[in-house]
């Protein structure tokens, strides 16, 4: 029985000690970054204080991404709110050799192909802006304010399926954030749980 004991705990302790301990929390001040898009230019968070910014990770090839996009509603989200003056930045934190991990100009081409929309695709073979948010999934959501504080964290919606029909009566936490925070409200569901495929991160 202690023999188990000791294992469990163990292990319990590795995945603890694993885990990033700074990893952005709603609430608090997002973490800076500086990241490369696929058009190579440098992005950093600190030059968009007092803009809205999103961040949405992504991998092509997760069914749960390709269900926000090959039903158009990723694209709509990002046409919508860029509109509307937010900064919208897709993601991709797939390492080398994994699936999801793209070159830019493969990366450019695909988003002419689908037709999305953001400010920015941010290129992060590295895994170091997904660790330092704790991005777990594809999609994961994350809405920073003009402040410059994290006020949502979680899933895009609350269907975690890859059925598209399911996108029409699905509550989209996104806009939803967004529409209160605009209104001056505090946002009302500022955490939920991610869906989809794991964020293929090389460690």
């Amino acid at each position: 029985m202690k023999r188990h004991f000791h294992l469990g705990f163990a292990t319990l302790l590795t995945l603890l000690v694993s885990l990033p301990c700074w990893a952005a929390r709603v609430g608090d001040p997002a973490p800076g970054f500086q990241a490369k898009d696929t058009l190579g230019k440098v992005h950093t968070l600190s030059e968009y204080k007092g803009r809205y910014v999103v961040l949405e990770w992504h991998n092509r090839y997760c069914p749960y991404t390709h269900k926000h996009y090959a039903s158009g509603n990723m694209q709509s989200l990002q046409k919508e709110w860029t509109a509307r003056g937010v900064v919208w930045f897709t993601v991709i934190s797939s390492a080398p050799g994994l699936q999801g991990n793209v070159t830019a100009a493969d990366e450019n081409a695909y988003v002419k192909q689908v037709g999305a929309s953001p400010t920015a695709v941010l290129l992060d073979p590295s895994g170091q802006l997904g660790h330092l948010y704790g991005a777990r999934t594809t999609p994961d959501m994350y809405i920073i304010n003009p402040a410059g504080i994290l006020i949502y964290e979680g899933a895009i919606d609350n269907k975690p399926t890859t059925d598209i029909a399911d996108i029409l009566t699905a509550t989209n936490y996104v806009s939803k954030a967004l529409e209160e925070a605009m209104a001056g409200r505090p946002v009302s569901v500022p955490v939920t749980r991610p869906y989809g495929c794991s964020v293929k991160y090389a460690d």
